[in-house]
């Protein structure tokens, strides 16, 4: 006969499972996009807070040391869950699931090198010039010589030739105020999800749930350095856009063995921002062509986050131990951020009408985590975690030029009464090794040997009353 594993016996060991098991490295992944407070008993609600410290360094293509570049990064999640009778229950849940941190530094390709009269003198081929000299004297001059109405009496090819000579000093001076800056990065997203679920079957085992998602998306990027060759200098700020897509799921659950289990869709999320880009080279290499482009644009910009799969299951091993496994699929090479400027200038390079995305990758991302928790008090409980990440592809994007990880976790629950409790749990991950490319597919970097750590918190009520 098996023993039977009381539902509230193991509630404590539940929760114990590492709160920071939410530290993705794949693609943008951050949060998972967590729903198991949903899954939970009765009333329940928590707030969590994970805190991200990694250490990415590597050496450029030409040898030069990458200090850190991955800047410390955190994020909440929330989540409260209700049930309206033993058939109907709902919920909301808030958290930040994908994000981009990383800002280069130090004297390497990824961080623009010299003052502003050097570059300038370096991309004119003029060892004398000055920025003053080009602001003051030279622009002016020819934009005079180029007025409407040709007051210079220029032939056709004085003209085409003061054109490019305007275009090649309006690009150096833009090149030129990007002096010492290093190339950064920025991405971050916040998500409700709101919920409604049935549960049917003889014990009301089976329950469907499902509903709808706004998402918010935000970014910023500099690109900065010799390893973008003509990039370099190029920005974008991606302003705030808010959309919404949908989720849906069903789980299972034998309470006399603690087993739960649940496979959750979540599907992608269209948005439409407005996106600000400055290139500073875009009109000289539009003109090159034969094509007009400015040196700046405000257009709007599609990104399309991905949509995921999702796999969580437990079951009781005893009385006081439980087991988890948790599975995660999200399709990162469908993924791209494509902003206008940047992929019409690329064309020009690529000779094709498709051109370059901004960011994007090459494979799918698999994540495996197993768990053990153990009740060791009537109030206290203790968990270990092991995972493994597949990375989205190697070479990767050199704005995060990390490659999966391997990761091992600690956690703990401790009841601070009947109904609340506070948890805490720490991963450390092992990354890795990546070779980082530029957009073109060119390897401009390596990094490896590389490590990180997740810290978390929670606090969390229950009540199955």
């Amino acid at each position: 006969m098996h023993p039977t594993f009381h539902a509230k016996t193991l509630a404590v060991a539940v929760a114990a499972l590492c709160v920071a098991g939410t530290a993705n490295a794949a693609g943008l992944d951050r949060s998972g996009q967590d729903i198991t407070a949903f899954l939970q008993d009765g009333v329940y609600a928590e707030t969590v807070y994970t805190y991200l410290d990694a250490d990415v360094t590597g050496k450029d293509i030409s040898g030069n040391k990458i200090k850190d570049i991955a800047e410390d990064y955190d994020f909440f999640r929330y989540g409260v869950k209700a049930d309206i009778n033993d058939t109907f229950s709902i919920g909301i849940l808030y958290d930040e699931p994908f994000g981009a941190a990383a800002d280069y530094v130090g004297n390497n390709d990824f961080v623009t090198i010299g003052d502003r009269d050097a570059i300038i003198q370096d991309m004119t081929g003029n060892p004398n010039i000055t920025e003053s000299y080009v602001d003051n004297v030279l622009i002016p001059e020819l934009q005079g010589a180029l007025a409407p109405g040709n007051p210079g009496n220029l032939t056709q090819d004085q003209l085409k030739e003061a054109q490019g000579q305007l275009i090649g000093l309006q690009a150096a001076k833009g090149r030129a105020e990007t002096a010492g800056q290093g190339t950064q990065v920025e991405v971050r997203t916040e998500s409700i999800t709101g919920l409604i679920g049935a549960k049917f079957g003889a014990n009301k085992e089976f329950q469907v749930y499902g509903g709808p998602v706004a998402q918010r998306v935000r970014a910023d990027v500099k690109l900065r350095g010799d390893a973008y060759s003509t990039a370099s200098g190029y920005t974008a700020h991606i302003g705030k856009d808010q959309d919404y897509g949908w989720i849906a799921g069903m789980a299972y659950s034998k309470p006399e063995i603690a087993l739960k289990a649940a496979l959750t869709y979540r599907s992608e999320i269209k948005h439409e921002a407005l996106a600000g880009e400055i290139f500073p080279i875009a009109t000289a290499a539009g003109a090159t062509a034969g094509m007009a482009l400015p040196t700046t644009r405000s257009d709007t910009i599609k990104i399309d986050t991905p949509k995921s799969v999702n796999f969580d299951f437990q079951t009781g091993i005893n009385p006081t131990t439980l087991a988890t496994a948790k599975v995660r699929w999200v399709p990162w090479s469908d993924f791209a951020i494509v902003p206008s400027l940047y992929n019409d200038v690329s064309k020009i390079a690529t000779k094709d009408d498709k051109g370059l995305a901004l960011v994007s990758y090459d494979d799918d991302q698999w994540q495996v985590e197993l768990g053990l928790a153990k009740r060791i008090a009537p109030e206290l409980a203790i968990s270990g975690t092991v995972g493994w990440d597949s990375g989205a592809g190697n070479p990767v994007t050199s704005l995060g030029p990390i490659e999966g990880y391997y990761s091992a976790g600690l956690g703990a629950k401790y009841n601070l009464t009947e109904n609340w409790a506070i948890s805490a749990g720490g991963k450390y991950l092992w990354f890795g090794d990546a070779k980082g490319q530029i957009p073109t597919k060119a390897v401009v970097s390596k990094f490896d040997s590389n490590d990180g750590y997740a810290l978390g918190v929670k606090l969390s009520y229950q009540s199955t009353q």
